[in-house]
């Protein structure tokens, strides 16, 4: 199953709600893609084994991953921990994400910096390139389990926006410009 994503609603609510807005418009994965997100759907009960998995990180040079179980009971400083990863915010890397269990929202800015909330569950990995303007929370179930990867050591040095001078974010917007940027392909 193809993971979900749209455009939000600009309300203030509940940033955990789904955002949907009166008319919703959905976002393709072929439009993930422009923007430059990747993405795949595993199998969550074998990522251990999974050789699409050991493919993928093999061929984009993920030497390093950790598990992540993000909910009220298993995080300290679980309120602020979330308010933080809702800031807008670029990083110098990628961002790999693979949801093993439960559910949550990456949301990424479009060309025209409205937003896109992708609703991840598992099964769903997706990598954010570097320098593309972002923010994570939780769904209702306020529970998730994401496998974060790396290449080598992990590095997770959140920039928040405004960054236009970052080489990261600079290498990111030259990829639209020069329409040089060609995604590896997912499914």
């Amino acid at each position: 199953m193809a993971i979900q994503a749209w455009l939000m609603d600009d309300c203030n609510e509940d940033p955990r709600l789904p955002h949907l807005g009166n008319t919703t418009q959905f976002v393709s994965l072929d439009q993930l893609a422009e923007l430059g997100v990747l993405y795949w759907n595993l199998n969550p009960n074998d990522y251990e084994n999974d050789p699409e998995l050991k493919k993928i990180r093999e061929a984009r040079g993920y030497s390093y991953m950790d598990v992540l179980d993000l909910c009220p009971q298993k995080v300290e400083n679980y309120e602020e921990k979330l308010k933080n990863f809702y800031t807008e915010h670029i990083h110098e890397d990628e961002e790999i994400r693979y949801c093993l269990e439960g559910s949550g929202y990456f949301d990424i800015r479009d060309k025209g910096d409205r937003w896109i909330r992708i609703w991840i569950k598992a099964g769903d990995l997706i990598i954010l390139p570097a320098g593309i303007y972002h923010r994570f929370t939780l769904d209702m179930s306020n529970y998730v389990k994401l496998m974060r990867l790396f290449m080598g050591e992990p590095v997770w040095t959140a920039h928040n926006r405004p960054q236009e001078d970052n080489p990261a974010r600079k290498e990111y917007i030259k990829g639209f410009t020069e329409k040089t940027r060609v995604p590896l392909a997912a499914h």
